[in-house]
């Protein structure tokens, strides 16, 4: 199941699993506080055995535009999952001062 979620009004959960999915160079140069790194062009049905399978995971990217076409691609490797689209991206949280990260 998909659902989609303003990153500005969201409160992340403490274990949140957040994967942002913007290439290597673009999350270095800032992401969203606890989000790891797992690029679209990376994202396969292996990447979903790291996660409890009763663990929601939160997908943004920069702007709004990877993250629901990376929800539609995890959602065909494993539909009985829930994933959270967090509208907007990195530029919204920055936007609205959501503490960002640089590096890796």
């Amino acid at each position: 199941m998909i659902r989609k979620q303003e990153i500005t009004t969201f409160e992340f959960p403490d274990d949140a699993i957040i994967w942002d999915v913007r290439d290597a160079s673009a999350y270095a140069e800032a992401h969203v506080k606890g989000a790891v790194n797992q690029p679209i062009a990376d994202l396969s049905a292996d990447c979903l055995t790291q996660v409890s399978a009763d663990q929601t995971i939160y997908i943004l990217c920069g702007g709004g535009s990877k993250a629901p076409r990376a929800a539609e691609l995890l959602d065909s490797l494993d539909h009985s999952r829930e994933y959270v689209v967090l509208m907007g991206g990195t530029r919204a949280a920055r936007d609205a001062g959501l503490p960002l990260e640089q590096g890796t």
